[in-house]
This record gives structure tokens, sequence and C-alpha cells, in this order.
């Protein structure tokens, strides 16, 4: 097997705490929630408790009565009054009609949260319900009410892009009228004849439900007027880019007007790219003067951005050798009530992981009155993989194959074509099923009673994007380090161990400062397992522009070639002479403060990686089914992953730890469940779903190291690739120890008891 080890490292690739864990255990890291400012009012809003209807009116006159009331704003009210509503973050307060159970409809300001609330109950606003299209099932029947007759409002923000997104070529919006506003065709060779070439067919329906990302700090938003006609906003959110642009335009503003400062985040799995802080950025607008909205944990649920429903039909075509020759889809995401770009994704990761010839596929999102969907960690990956790789099993077994070589020997790799016709960068599915194959968990796979063992392959893209970033040695040799993404998931701690290795300095020496989207160097939003591939090479070449310079002012001072120049731990020497050393801060102090230095050891660093690293996964679930309850057990689980190369072992593992377990609650638990009227019946987390710390079983990390073919030490992404395969890997354990495929997630005990009854 290939392996990146080719260079032995001080401190890159060794396991190391993260470099934020004192703060965190001490409660010292300050969230936005913390925040106080001078003057600082509090919003709570009234959110619509209908999934569908027209705002008929709205009596103000108890909540402005209320005394500590501030003000009681309607969307005609905002700046934003007459700027087209075709988003969640731009759907600011409704206007005229309300689209999803929780949309905002009126914001009252308090000079305290009570005061606020109380406005909130004193409001008195009139509906008129009309018809609500609560599922994918709902929407698709011939005569459902069509949510958007006029067409889909446009200028939507994209974040796909921020995942690894496919080329939208085939895209197309919907020429049918209807709730599919944009159909994603994608289609290779003849199907139909491939099919005839197949030996064996497989054709079946999957459905997964809508899941929420599960954070345990709610959505809150700080904003502040600043200077005479800006603004501040602090955030706990992935993508402050994201959010500043929007603002900005929103606002008519320039982007320099708008400056968002994301604070420390208590998780986001993709669900906080933007949602509140238009509102908080367009009432401070408004009042000129600092406010603050924190979702109760129920409205959260209710008005923020989960993963879409799936609905996924697929036949697939295979010969007796065991080639696939066709693949035909067609595949529903429920985005709700605006437009989402994720079924192009979705067909992406259904298709693209072997090699297969003949391919028809038609991935077509879906408009409700739900809440539009957002990411949801490798968003809609679980879900296509879970269709895929049931139906893999599936085939196996119709051929008497075995599982693990059947896909081996289907497996794409780079240069192999994805669906979009994009060939893929590098691709190294195969040397994760060689080392599973020697894993003893699966050589020693045969199964105790009511036990099985399910395998499933996974594939993610991972994003790119360019970035920068600058560092500066100060005079006492403490080294600063200047970036612009947000370390949601210890991007931090990788970037501390590039910039000690690169410029020779202990990494206690370093701290990482994360700028605000004013004073902060292009960064990619923290998704799409982008952060440190992108960012990697800019600190690399930052942290070489400041040795450099040191290494000259080195050689001159101890009169020999730069050649012959060292440094380790912060100390500057002549190779084979360390006992005259001098610190890196003598340097620094020296450039400081002297002429002719060169000025400070300062140096600024650029990366634009051309190509994406996409990360493969395997992973294998060993379950045991109580025949009397269908209650599933999780009992062992093994994870294997392309890292690349792991900067930190122990947080890598960490990563494949926490995906794998949410890969299972998704399998096994997670549900947001509407009734037939469109209401949400799991609105906390009283009511949805978690796995326990007693419910999760011993998950075993693997770490195949692949080098990337451009990424800075030949690194990957790997924070979203690890939840992937486990809902279809556990859905294929129950079918080997139950002889049950169940094609519907989560695999809930009752409809699995049920069906062994049958």
């Amino acid at each position: 097997m290939k392996s990146v080890r080719t260079t032995e490292y001080r401190y890159l690739g060794k396991r190391a705490l993260p470099v934020d864990a004192p703060d965190k255990l001490r409660g010292q890291l300050r969230f936005t929630g913390d925040l106080k400012l001078d003057g600082m009012h509090h919003v709570r809003l009234a959110l619509s408790p209908h999934p569908h209807a027209r705002i008929v009116s709205v009596d103000r006159s108890a909540a402005e009565a209320v005394p500590g009331v501030v003000a009681v704003l309607a969307a005609e009210d905002l700046p934003t009054r007459d700027q087209v509503i075709s988003s969640r973050m731009s759907s600011v307060l409704a206007r005229e009609k309300v689209l999803f159970e929780g949309q905002p409809v009126v914001a009252v300001v308090g000079e305290t949260i009570t005061a606020a609330q109380d406005g909130v109950e004193g409001l008195e606003i009139e509906y008129d319900l009309l018809p609500p299209i609560p599922n994918l099932d709902a929407a698709l029947r011939p005569d459902a009410p069509i949510l958007w007759p006029n067409g889909l409002p446009k200028d939507a923000i994209d974040v796909s892009a921020d995942h690894g997104g496919v080329d939208q070529q085939g895209t197309a919006e919907s020429s049918e009228p209807g709730n599919i506003h944009t159909e994603n065709r994608y289609d290779r060779g003849d199907v139909e004849q491939g099919f005839q070439e197949a030996d064996v067919v497989l054709e079946r329906t999957y459905r997964m439900p809508a899941v929420h990302q599960g954070y345990l700090e709610p959505q809150v938003s700080v904003a502040a007027p600043e200077g005479s006609s800006g603004l501040v906003l602090y955030a706990s959110t992935q993508g402050p880019r994201t959010i500043r642009n929007e603002v900005a335009r929103l606002l008519r503003l320039a982007r320099s007007q708008v400056r968002v400062v994301a604070m420390p985040m208590g998780g986001g799995f993709g669900g906080k790219h933007g949602l509140i802080e238009p509102l908080t950025a367009a009432i401070a607008y408004q009042l000129r003067r600092p406010v603050r909205l924190e979702l109760t944990r129920t409205e959260d649920f209710l008005t923020s951005m989960h993963a879409p429903e799936h609905r996924i039909d697929l036949k697939m075509g295979v010969k007796q050798n065991g080639q696939l020759c066709a693949l035909k889809s067609k595949l529903y995401l429920n985005n709700g009530a605006f437009s989402a770009p994720w079924a192009g994704l979705a067909a992406t990761l259904l298709a693209s992981q072997y090699r297969i010839p003949h391919i028809k596929i038609s991935a077509n999102e879906v408009c409700t009155t739900q809440v539009m969907t957002g990411p949801y960690r490798a968003p809609s990956a679980p879900q296509a993989v879970f269709a895929m790789e049931s139906h893999m099993d599936d085939l196996a077994r119709e051929l008497g194959l075995n599982p693990l070589e059947f896909r081996y020997q289907n497996a794409a790799g780079g240069g192999d074509p994805m669906i979009d016709g994009n060939p893929w960068p590098s691709l190294n599915l195969r040397e994760v099923l060689e080392k599973m194959r020697e894993h003893p968990a699966w050589v020693n796979r045969a199964s105790g009673p009511d036990e099985g063992v399910g395998l499933a392959v996974g594939v993610w893209r991972c994003g790119v994007t360019p970035a920068s970033a600058v560092v500066r040695v100060e005079g006492d040799g403490s080294v600063q380090v200047l970036v612009g993404s947000v370390d949601i998931s210890g991007v931090n701690s990788g970037f501390v161990h590039i910039v000690a290795e690169t410029l020779g300095v202990l990494p206690e020496q370093v701290t990482i400062t994360q700028g605000d989207t004013t004073s902060g160097p292009a960064a990619p939003a923290s998704g799409g397992s982008m952060v440190t591939y992108s960012i990697a090479g800019a600190l690399t070449e930052a942290a070489g522009g400041v040795r450099q310079r040191v290494t000259k002012m080195a050689a001159d001072h101890f009169e020999a070639s730069e050649d012959d120049i060292e440094i380790q731990e912060g100390k500057v020497f002549v190779r084979g002479v360390p006992s005259k050393a001098v610190t890196l801060a003598e340097f620094a102090s020296r450039a400081e403060s002297v002429q002719g230095q060169g000025g400070p050891l300062l140096a600024h660093g650029n990366s634009a990686v051309e190509i994406n690293a996409p990360a493969a996964s395997a992973h294998l679930v060993r379950v045991k089914v109580d025949k009397e309850t269908g209650v599933v057990t999780p009992l062992q689980y093994v994870a294997v992953q392309d890292v690349g190369f792991a900067l930190n072992p122990l947080m890598v593992e960490g990563q494949l730890q926490g995906g794998a377990l949410q890969g299972l609650a998704i399998g096994l638990q997670e549900q947001l469940v509407y009734d037939e009227a469109g209401h949400l019946l799991t609105p906390s987390f009283l009511d949805y779903a978690l796995p326990r710390c007693d419910e999760a079983p011993s998950i075993e990390p693997v770490l195949v190291e692949v080098a990337s073919p451009k990424g800075a030490f030949g690194i990957r992404g790997v924070g979203e690739p690890p939840i992937v395969p486990g809902p279809a890997a556990l859905a294929n354990a129950v079918r080997d120890a139950t002889g049950i495929r169940m094609k519907k997630l989560p695999i809930r005990a009752p409809e699995l008891w049920k069906k062994m009854q049958t």
C-alpha cells in the first residue's frame, strides 16, 4: 500500500491534545451568548404556528404597552422590507404569507428578555390558513397545492460549493407546474442496453427522514452599530463571510461596512452557515442600538435549517461475474419552502464511487411547507450511500459473492469519471478496502445467534478554496498566526503544529488568532472537510517566509552559509554547533528595533490548491437483534478511512469516532417527525432521540495514509467522511442478522419486530 510517510516530523503526525482544551475544561471560553454590550437590548420572536397561511393582521397595541418594550417590528418596518425572500437567511420576517411552521413574523425588542417575551405574548396575529404540503409524498401528488405557482424566487445563497459540490451542467429549472423546482440530470452510456446485459436486476425505493444537526448551543447572534453607518455582528457561525455578504446585500451596504466576528462555537455540523444574523443586523441597523437574539431549543428546531427528507428510487443491473453494468435512479429531496442545492450532491455520492458504464439519474429538488433545508455533516451522503450500499449488499448476495470483494472489484479510483463527467482527482477506496480486508473484525466475521455483520463504503469529494495566512514572530519569541477560518473541529491545533514544524519553534510558542471578516485573511467557510486542506499551504508559505528571513539574518550573524543554519525549538544555530545558539526571540527583537534588518519578522502566505482531495471510508458494524422486541444493539464498530496524513492522530481518530456515532444515530434513532398537517412533533431533545453514552459501542478508528497529490504534507479533509457509511453498514448488519432488508430509516424496533413476525 502506498504511504505518505516519507519524512519523519518533529511535531506533525504525533498525538497531542487540542490547544483549546484547557480553556474549554475550565469554562473560560466566551461564547456569543456570554456577550454583554453596553446598552444591549434583547429580541424575542413571534413564530408562525401554522405551516402555510396568509397574514391577515397584526395587532401590536398590547405588546407596545408592555413596560420595557422598545420596539415591535414587522417586515415592513425593517430596511429589508422590499428585498426578495429567496432563502431562509433572507426570510428576515415573513411578508403577507408564512411558508413553514416557525417562520418569524414579528420581532419584539425589549430592555430585558422578559419584557421582550411579554411583548410577544401580547401580540394578536390573525392568519388565514392555506393547505399545507407536509412531506414529499404530499408535494408530488398530482392534485397537490403548488407552493410557488409563479416560480421560485431567485438569489438564494448556494453553499454547496463549501461541501465539494458537483458541476451542475445537467441542472434545469423544472418546466412542469408543480412542486419540483429543479431537476439535476446525469446520463452516461445507454442505460436500457446496460440492463439488457445484466444477469441480475434489483429495483427498490429507499426513504430517509429529515434529521437535525443536534448541536448543543442554539442559534445566537449579537448585532451592534459600528461607526456612522456600519455594523458589527458576533455570531456562532461556520461561515462569517457568507453572513457578511448576505447582510450587506440585504441592507444595501458595502461589504466593508459589515464586520462579522465568529465566536467560539458550541457545535454546528453544517447547521450554522447563517440564519438569524440578517434579522439581528436589520434590527440593530434600524434602531441604531445593540441587540441580542438567542433561540430556545424548540425555536431552533422549528426555524433552523435541517437535513432534508430523501426518497431514492434505485434500479441496478450486474453481470454474473460481478461487474456492475447499469444504474437508473430518481431522487427526491424535500428542500422545504425555498431552493436548496443538495440533489446534485446526493446523485454524485449515489453513483460515483463505483465504475458503472451506463447511468441515468434524475435528482429532483422539491418544495414543501417545511423550513428550508441545509447542510448536515456530509450533506446527503449518508442517505445516498444508504440506498447504494443496501443495494450493493443484496446484489452480492444474489450472486453469491463476498460483499467486500464485490465492492473492491467495482471500486472507482483516481481518473475514473464521476457522474458529472469530471474525473476523480484521486480516490483510494481500494486501499481502504484492503485495510478492512485484513482487519480481524472482517476476517473473523462469523456471527453468533441473532447477530449480524454489515459492511458499507462511502466517499466524499472534500472541498477546497483559496486561502491566506499571516505569521509573525514577536520580540519575546512568541509566534502570532492570523487566519480567517473558524475552528469547529480542532483545526487550530493542526495549524499550531504546522507552523511549529515549518518555523522550527515549540508548539507552546504559537498562538492562533482568528481574524474577523475585516482583519482576517481569506479563508473558506468551516464545512466540506476543506479548512485544513485549503489553509495548510498558506501557513507553510508564511512560516517558511519567516524562517527564510531568520536564516539569512543568522547566516550574517554567524558568518556561515545559509545552508548550514538550523532552527529547532526556537533556537538558531550553525549545524553541529548548538552550544552557540541564539534564540529566535533575539533575532525578532533585532528585526523590530535595528534599522537595516528588514523590519519585523512577518510573512504572508497564500494557497490555491487546484484540485480536491477526496476521501474514502469503509465501516463495519456487528449488531445483535432481540427477536422478542426488535431492538438492535451495536456490539462492535470499525471505521477505516484514508486521511492522507494524520497531522494529529488523536484528533483524527476522534473525528472518525464522532462521525461514526452520528451515522449510527441516523440509522437507529434520529428523525424529525411531522404530522399530516405539517406540524413538527419532535421540537426538542425530549422528543428528538440522540444516542446516549451507554448506547454507543466501542468504535475503533483505523487510519489509512495515502498522500493527496496536491495537499500540503499529503493531507486530506477528514471531518465528513466518517458519518457517510454508518447507516448503510447498520442496515446491512440487520439484514445479516434477520434476513430482513429495511429500506427506511431509522430502523425502529417496532417496525423491525413487525417484519420479523411475517
